[in-house]
């Protein structure tokens, strides 16, 4: 059977039939890059590696990326999880979600080890609406002092918030950081014991510095810790599409707010049993002061 009679009855389109897609000069190009994105950032998607090529000034759609993902078999293994019931705590993500910038921030911690097997603890603290990571921070081990040592400097540089999500861990639960926390006028959300998915944003966070960070790297020791969280904390504000900010980033996505939350007043000094803690105790001093390491 001729094409010409096929075609008429199959109503296909000669020009159709015989149509054979022409290769962009680009097409080379665009493809190096975008398996240069994957080999970076493994654990992207095609639509956010798409996102990262709007920002540098491709002039591609998503449709084409999607086309040239499938061709190279790129890939982002999926993650069995199991289901989990939401919580029913009023202090939880659902029953208590933010609704501006600076309405609620979220920490928590998260664990790792270096090299050579000595524990590495990280603390997270996000703003819950813009997605920004406010503080990274890593040591050996941080107590309550070290923890108001962090979240001092955030306060002076941003402002206060109205409230901030926690678990129960006994940093987050000492007198001095209740008493601290007070003073500041931050109001505190206490996640119903064994229920981390009421705090879903900081385990979201962690599920991300987990896959992109902690499970890709070798620390060789603290200080090198430090030095990987300050840049991949700058990468997830300013360079990381955020799918659920229609992907922009989380700074760019602020800065479209605009505003800020107050500053911090001038604290006056906590008593000395404010600083009381389970094997910790912190200077007698303004926790400002603390954290300009005066």
């Amino acid at each position: 059977m001729s094409q010409r009679r096929a075609c008429g009855v199959l109503g296909q389109p000669r020009s159709s039939q015989r149509y054979r897609p022409a290769r962009r000069d680009d097409e080379g190009k665009l493809t190096g890059r975008m398996l240069e994105l994957a080999r970076q950032h493994p654990r992207y998607g095609y639509r956010r590696v798409w996102a990262v090529l709007r920002q540098e000034r491709w002039r591609v759609n998503r449709k084409r990326v999607y086309r040239l993902w499938k061709k190279e078999g790129l890939k982002v293994p999926q993650k069995k999880r199991k289901r989990r019931r939401l919580g029913t705590s009023g202090n939880g993500i659902v029953r208590h979600r933010a609704t501006r910038k600076d309405h609620v921030w979220a920490w928590d911690f998260i664990h790792d080890r270096d090299e050579r097997g000595r524990p590495l603890k990280w603390l997270s603290l996000i703003d819950e609406y813009t997605r920004e990571c406010l503080a990274l921070e890593v040591e050996r081990s941080m107590t309550a002092a070290g923890v108001i040592d962090v979240l001092a400097q955030v306060l002076l540089i941003r402002g206060v918030p109205g409230h901030i999500r926690s678990d129960n861990g006994p940093e987050f639960i000492a007198h001095a950081m209740r008493q601290y926390l007070e003073t500041a006028g931050v109001r505190t959300l206490y996640i119903e014991p064994g229920a981390p998915w009421e705090n879903g944003y900081a385990e979201s966070f962690h599920g991300r510095l987990r896959d992109e960070l902690l499970d890709r790297e070798l620390f060789a020791d603290v200080r090198e810790a430090k030095s990987m969280a300050a840049r991949w904390q700058n990468d997830y504000n300013h360079r990381r599409p955020h799918s659920a900010l229609k992907y922009l980033t989380p700074a760019a996505f602020a800065a479209s707010l605009g505003g800020s939350a107050p500053k911090p007043p001038a604290f006056p000094s906590p008593e000395s049993e404010g600083h009381k803690t389970d094997g910790d105790r912190l200077t007698n001093q303004d926790p400002t002061l603390i954290a300009a390491g005066t």
